[in-house]
């Protein structure tokens, strides 16, 4: 008994820690982070973009995104659309700023359709900015990334927002967005760290972003198949062991505007669990690599991306209160409080992020959110399904949507 008391502990006072590490770096934040955007150039320099748009089978979903870049307030950039199996695409966009690719096999790859684009440069960008085909920009959004570019960070991460909040099933995605844009994003720029990457709207130095399409991770996803981690948490783990930082521009804003069935958005779920895990073992080796450099960037970044999903640490958390109810009557008593401080500093950042008021009524529904979630963790799915570029396959919206 003394033995399991004692495994308890252990493993109880390792929860607490992960419970309350977002809290104390949210606390932490607001007494000293600070924005560090200095400019070093005078005049502010105005730096070339080339915007990435990859599309499998949907590339007219992406004719509100190429239409809200073209009209971008910042004006050194280039949009290329790949149209990946796409081949009768026209989306009637006559801009010099705009060139469409139609690869003449598909390539069924978001990362194929990346190094398609690099290959077509018009000219030599200085930054690469990745886009999903489902997204809008912000008229101000490069304006916002090229401030961050001139105060010399090599990859800057936009805020990602869903658009229109007004379903529950959206409501619950922009509750999770919130939060992890104020935690895993903003505290961390505040406090010197990397920003975890979101999977669009990042801006990356060209020749930073082209070593990393050549990196041997890239390379061996390319000869499997596609059988490899996400691309977008490939890009920030190469980075950060490098020790670059990884900064946020919180008012870059890209919203997200795709309606995704349920079906689709628990499929989601379910490959951003599996990313969870894939990932795990990067976490580790940074956090490693940070004690033995010294480096503050890589062991908070460690962390923050080896830190479990929401739901997955409150349910595993109320489990360990229950078995402690008998093994360590004080050990769960901490649990609960570690629990209590977590789910105050969720509606804590939620305020903090400004979370518009569907998501705050949206709250009700966590209870079945986490349902689903656990749900989707013991979905199987098929690995190619990792890879895909969007749940809508094939899907061509009307005009009537499209104006909407």
């Amino acid at each position: 008994m003394q033995t399991l008391h004692t495994i308890y502990v252990i493993i109880a006072e390792l929860f607490i820690a992960e419970l309350t590490f977002p809290f104390i770096t949210v606390v932490i934040a607001q007494l000293f982070g600070k924005e560090k955007l200095v400019s070093r150039y005078f005049p502010e320099r105005e730096f070339d973009f080339a915007c990435i748009i990859p599309a499998y089978q949907n590339a007219a979903v992406a004719r509100r995104l190429v239409e809200s870049l073209l009209k971008q307030t910042h004006r050194r950039f280039t949009v290329y659309l790949v149209a990946d199996d796409c081949p009768d695409l026209d989306l009637g966009i006559y801009d010099e700023r705009f060139v469409l690719l139609r690869p003449e096999s598909p390539l069924r790859l978001k990362v194929k359709s990346i190094l398609y684009a690099t290959g077509h440069f018009l000219r030599e960008h200085e930054y690469v900015v990745v886009f999903e085909a489902n997204n809008f920009a912000h008229p101000g959004f490069l304006e916002e990334i090229n401030k961050y570019a001139n105060s010399s960070y090599p990859c800057i991460q936009g805020q990602r927002k869903i658009k229109t909040p007004d379903t529950a099933a959206a409501a619950l995605d922009s509750l999770s967005e919130h939060y992890r844009n104020y935690t895993e994003r903003y505290v961390p720029h505040l406090l010197g760290g990397s920003s975890v990457i979101s999977g669009s709207g990042m801006a990356t130095e060209t020749a930073m972003f082209m070593a990393y399409l050549n990196s041997p991770e890239i390379e061996k996803g390319l000869a499997t198949g596609g059988n490899m981690l996400q691309e977008d948490k490939i890009l920030q783990n190469f980075l950060v062991r490098q020790n670059k930082r990884i900064a946020y521009a919180r008012h870059a804003i890209v919203f997200d505007e795709k309606e995704k069935p349920a079906e689709t958005a628990n499929n989601q779920r379910s490959r951003w669990l599996s990313t969870y895990f894939q990932n795990l073992p990067n976490a580790t080796r940074l956090i490693g690599l940070g004690l033995a450099r010294a480096s503050f960037n890589q062991i908070y970044f460690g962390f923050v991306t080896f830190a479990m999903p929401m739901f997955m640490l409150i349910g595993m958390g109320v489990v360990l209160v229950l078995l402690g109810i008998s093994i360590s009557p004080h050990g769960s008593e901490a649990v609960v409080a570690a629990i209590g401080i977590f789910i105050f500093n969720i509606f804590w950042c939620l305020k903090l992020d400004h979370a518009p008021v569907p998501v705050w009524k949206a709250v009700r529904g966590v209870p079945r959110f986490a349902w689903q979630q656990i749900a989707g963790f013991f979905k199987t799915n098929k690995p190619e399904e990792n890879i895909r570029l969007s749940g809508l396959k094939k899907f061509v919206p009307t005009d009537e949507v499209l104006e909407k």
